[in-house]
């Protein structure tokens, strides 16, 4: 674990060589751009289903149920998980289903078509503490890398205009290519680490969703840094989060200072 005084210098200490970086709500305020469609599609089809099967319709909780069945993980994984506290079963189908096949994969594909709806409509919104510190990193020589759920990673990055500041991305595109497992199971966190050349326990994990903070713990990452903006900062901790912050700009002049 990182020591307290990391809060003050959390890269300071040379033993710290690089941070990987969850995207959708650490790097980009895409967690509500995703909420929204998944919002979308889950209300769409539990509309329909309550209505072929004469069922209350009880529609999709944007903060509660995204939070606790979706935030995180790999897009199936997330329907399915929703489907089931739902007491709902599906085919899981085919990674080439339409968006318009009732399975997992196909409601999964909907998601994503309307993901890059939203993102085409509204853009993407940056977090200016995490911009900062992400430059501020990259003075200090820290190597850096993108770790994130979402196959719209690269595309959210690239709309942000902040690809250039990363050495590496691990996403949802890269862990079907290599048949990774999403988060809470820490594979894509150590194939960043593998791509960047360091050793986790010299790597810094920095995550805002229960599943990111239980993952970096799961790969005995040298510190795992909770960002708590909804007031979860107990849930994070008790995640595995050695640290727990509001912004990411409290680590900014320390950080610029050692790396001056």
């Amino acid at each position: 674990m990182c020591a307290s005084r990391m809060l003050r210098l959390p890269l300071a200490d040379v033993s710290y060589d690089a941070v990987l970086f969850d995207l959708d709500g650490v790097l980009t305020d895409t967690a509500r751009i995703h909420a929204k469609a998944w919002k979308r599609m889950f209300d769409a089809y539990l509309l329909k289903r309550g209505a072929a099967r004469n069922e209350k319709y009880q529609p999709f909780d944007s903060e509660s149920d995204y939070l606790q069945y979706v935030d995180g993980k790999p897009r199936y994984d997330g329907v399915q998980s929703f489907l089931e506290a739902r007491g709902i079963e599906l085919p899981w189908g085919k990674v080439s289903d339409s968006p318009e096949t009732e399975t997992v994969c196909g409601l999964g594909n909907q998601k994503d078509l309307f993901v890059n709806e939203i993102l085409e409509a509204e853009g993407v919104f940056v977090f200016p503490g995490s911009r900062r510190w992400a430059l501020a990193l990259r003075k200090a020589g820290k190597k850096l890398a993108v770790v994130s759920s979402s196959n719209n990673c690269q595309a959210v990055l690239r709309s942000a205009q902040i690809e250039n500041l990363f050495d590496a991305r691990v996403d949802g595109r890269t862990a079907a290519e290599l048949s990774l497992p999403g988060k809470p199971a820490p594979d894509m966190f150590l194939e960043a680490a593998r791509e960047l050349g360091v050793e986790p326990r010299r790597t810094v994990v920095v995550e805002d969703a229960i599943s990111g903070v239980q993952a970096g713990r799961a790969g005995s990452f040298g510190c795992v840094i909770g960002l708590s903006r909804h007031g979860d900062a107990d849930r994070l901790k008790t995640a595995g989060a050695d640290l727990v912050v509001s912004d990411l700009e409290v680590f900014l002049d320390q950080t610029q200072s050692s790396g001056a």
